[in-house]
């Protein structure tokens, strides 16, 4: 996929796995690792990107972790996106033609929208794959 890297995509995968958590509760990073198939050490530096961000809280303790600072309806992909791929939605016009300027401008805006789906959607998805395995029994 261009212009989206591993760690935004095991950022998606960890932030799935929160997302599918019960209300409140807190996984452990070694937790996350196991059931999102990241490995465990990348995992911990993505996470503190994601928490220094504000998406994500970390509970201190025997029985602390990760949880998600807000709804997965309220994170969208661009979140995620502007905080690991900082370049991503950066000004791409750095020249004086002002008809690249204006292509370059309502790329930019095109793909920014394109990126506003809400996490939320990734049940859908879920859905999707269940009913797709269930007519094939």
């Amino acid at each position: 996929m261009v212009g989206i890297s591993s760690k935004t995509i095991y950022a998606i995968a960890a932030l799935h796995e929160l997302g599918a958590a019960d209300e409140g509760s807190v996984l452990k990073i070694k937790e996350i690792a196991s059931k999102a198939n990241i490995p465990q050490n990348f995992l911990e530096q993505i996470l503190l990107e994601l928490k220094k961000q504000g998406l994500l809280l970390s509970i201190k303790g025997a029985h602390g972790g990760y949880k998600l600072a807000k709804p997965l309806k309220d994170i969208t992909l661009k979140d995620v996106v502007v905080v690991l791929e900082a370049d991503i939605f950066s000004d791409i016009a750095h020249n004086n033609n002002q008809a690249l300027k204006l292509f370059w401008n309502d790329v930019k805006r095109d793909v920014s929208r394109a990126f506003e789906v809400p996490l939320s959607e990734l049940r859908n998805y879920e859905l999707k794959v269940t009913q797709t395995l269930n007519y094939s029994i």
